[in-house]
Order: structure tokens, then C-alpha cells, then sequence
């Protein structure tokens, strides 16, 4: 027999990317269930608890794991309790639906004690009464690699009213809740005081001025009342997704699923005041921040140009761009005209150096 590792073929994962993973391992996966409206590939999976049922059922799960989405040394537990719901919520609200329940599943050393983990789940409690859901049920198991959290909710949406990563049109307006790259920048000046006060018994980090960015990384919302407004004003978005890969990564899924090109225009792009400065601190781009940062859980959605008027009266909304013809591509407008090619760059939850 030959050598096996010189015979068969090594895709690095690197090559793929996360989503590009995704796709490679789920491909050979069909629908075996009529109950399974949609499986791998959104937001969230879409279900059909019976043919009667005028809703559908949403099901999403996001894995956490010490040292690549969240570091200990700055990220208080309960805090971390409190974005793992929130991350699963911002999944069930880019379908257009509400979340109902969730599971946490917790893979815990031994360095953990009772009263640390009832830190976390004090933050998943807090987030549970602050987003209406329920937890059901988990499962624990310890762990040689530190803290770990699965975790998975489920929710609801009205089968008229479901929104795909696949819907946006030509012509159709693209929309982003909130601003962009202030978690990944308040990501940086948790890193940056880590490594100024390594060694130090007495540490004091330098954050003031920028509490909104440490919030933004830390205590994330999901925009729970922007699609209620959206439902109030009879809105039902084209395509819509989670914005937490980078504005550049999520905009290019709408376009790949979609089959469509774009134009975002940089003078459009959203992004706060604080972004900016801790950028010019840090000699960063805060545009870059705002393509490629990721973690900001915003909505990216797409409207009918017709709406454009009902959709400048819902607020905290910019419409930064439009959906064009597929063989356009996908670029940033700069004021000038230009046009510069949008690619994903991706981000890293945890940066090191």
C-alpha cells in the first residue's frame, strides 16, 4: 500500500474561509424532510412544524471558545453570558423573526469554579429578560481548553414575511442599522491595554473617552426594535443578514445568494465618533474597521426603492448604497467617483501581538 498522506489531496482550511467551509462540508447534505424549509446557509434554519402552520420556525447555533472569540483576561463573564444571547438573537431578527428559546451548552475547566459560571449565566438571564426568551435546557461537559459555550435559539416568523440572505432585487436600496467598526476598535484598545499592562500587579487601563466602543465589544445589542419598527411601518425587507463578519464579508453573501452586484458609497458609511478618533490614535483606518472589522451584530438589509421614503421615516437606518446588475460587481463609491472593488477580508475575534 502507498503512503496515504502523499497520496491524498490537502485543502488547508485557511484557502476555504469560514463560509466557504461551510459550504464545502454541508454540500453533499439534501433535505430529506418536508418539514425542512431551509438548512444550511442563512442566518438561521427555517422549519415547518406542520402544512397548516401559518409561521415558521427559526433555528440558529454559534459556538464561543476561550482564546479565539473571547479573551478572560478583559472580558467579564457576565458580560460574555449576555452576548452569547444576543449573537443568536441578532440571527433569528436578520430572518425577520422573533426569538423564543435558546439552549446553552458550557464546556468548563477546572480553573472555573460554581460562582464564576453563575457569573455567565447571570448574563444570559439579563439577556433573556431583555430580549423575551426563555432558556430550556443545555448541557455541560469539562473541557482541557478552558470555557467553551454552544449555543442555540429558536424563534418565529410569519411565512409571508420571511427574509432571505437571496431576496435583494435590482434598483433595491441597501440599508445598515446603527454604525460600523466600533466593536472591532473597542477590541483593539482591550488588546492594546492588555499588552501595556502585562506584568503590572496593579493594573489601571486607560479607557476613558471611549466607554461606547468597550460596550459595543462587550455588551452588544441586537436590533430588536428596528424590526419592530420595520413591522410597524409594513416593511418587509428584500434580503437581510446578521452583520457580524464585516460590512465587506455580509454584503458580498446578499450579492452571492442573490445574484447581484452593489455600490455602497463611502461618504454613506456609518461610523461614530469614537471610531474615528481611537483609528487616528491607533494610526488605523476606521473605514477599513468599518468593512473588515465585524462583531458589530447591526442588520444589513435591502428595500424596494419605491420604499425609499417610508424607510427614511424608521429610525436609526442609513442607506448607504444600492443593488445593482451581477456583472457590475461589488464596489465602494468614493466621493471622487471611483469605484474600489469590494472583497472580504474577514476579521479575527481575538487579534494577537
Amino acid at each position: 500500500m502507498g503512503n496515504r498522506d502523499t497520496e491524498e489531496k490537502r485543502t488547508e482550511i485557511a484557502e476555504l474561509g469560514e463560509f466557504g467551509l461551510i459550504r464545502e462540508l454541508t454540500a453533499p447534505f439534501t433535505v430529506k424532510n418536508k418539514e425542512t424549509v431551509l438548512g444550511a446557509g442563512d442566518d438561521a434554519a427555517v422549519l415547518l412544524p406542520c402544512p397548516s402552520c401559518e409561521e415558521y420556525t427559526l433555528l440558529t447555533t454559534d459556538l464561543l471558545l476561550e482564546g479565539i472569540h473571547f479573551d478572560l483576561t478583559y472580558f467579564p463573564l457576565k458580560h460574555l453570558g449576555y452576548k452569547a444571547v444576543v449573537i443568536g438573537c441578532s440571527d433569528i431578527y436578520a430572518m425577520n423573526g422573533t426569538p423564543l428559546q435558546m439552549t446553552l451548552s458550557i464546556g468548563v475547566s477546572a480553573k472555573f469554579s460554581v460562582e464564576q459560571l453563575q457569573e455567565v449565566y447571570e448574563g444570559v438571564r439579563a439577556a433573556c429578560d431583555d430580549y423575551g426568551i426563555d432558556l430550556v435546557g443545555g448541557d455541560t461537559s469539562a473541557s482541557l481548553t478552558g470555557l467553551t459555550l454552544s449555543v442555540t435559539v429558536t424563534g418565529k416568523v410569519d411565512r409571508q414575511k420571511i427574509v432571505y440572505r437571496s431576496g435583494a432585487k435590482l434598483h433595491d436600496l441597501i440599508c445598515i442599522t446603527g454604525d460600523l467598526g466600533a466593536a472591532y476598535m473597542g477590541l483593539h484598545l482591550l488588546e492594546r491595554e492588555k499588552r501595556a499592562l502585562k506584568g503590572v500587579k496593579d493594573p489601571h487601563p486607560h479607557f476613558e473617552g471611549y466607554e461606547y466602543l468597550l460596550r459595543r465589544q462587550l455588551k452588544p445589542s441586537a436590533r430588536r426594535e428596528v424590526i419592530e419598527e420595520l413591522a410597524s411601518a409594513d416593511i418587509v425587507p428584500t434580503a437581510m443578514i446578521d452583520l457580524s463578519d464585516g460590512l465587506a464579508s455580509d454584503l458580498l453573501h446578499i450579492c452571492k445568494q442573490s445574484h447581484c452586484g452593489a455600490r455602497i458609497y463611502l461618504d454613506r458609511l456609518p461610523i461614530a465618533r469614537e471610531t474615528y478618533q481611537l483609528a487616528e490614535e491607533l494610526h488605523a483606518d476606521p473605514v477599513v474597521a468599518a468593512l473588515n472589522g465585524g462583531d458589530d451584530h447591526e442588520l444589513l438589509f435591502t428595500v424596494p426603492l419605491s420604499l425609499q421614503e417610508q424607510i427614511m421615516h424608521v429610525g436609526g437606518i442609513e442607506v448607504i448604497g444600492h443593488i445593482t446588475a451581477k456583472e457590475t460587481g461589488v464596489a465602494l463609491t468614493t466621493p471622487d467617483g471611483s469605484d474600489i472593488p469590494i472583497t472580504a477580508q474577514g476579521h479575527t475575534e481575538t487579534p494577537k501581538g
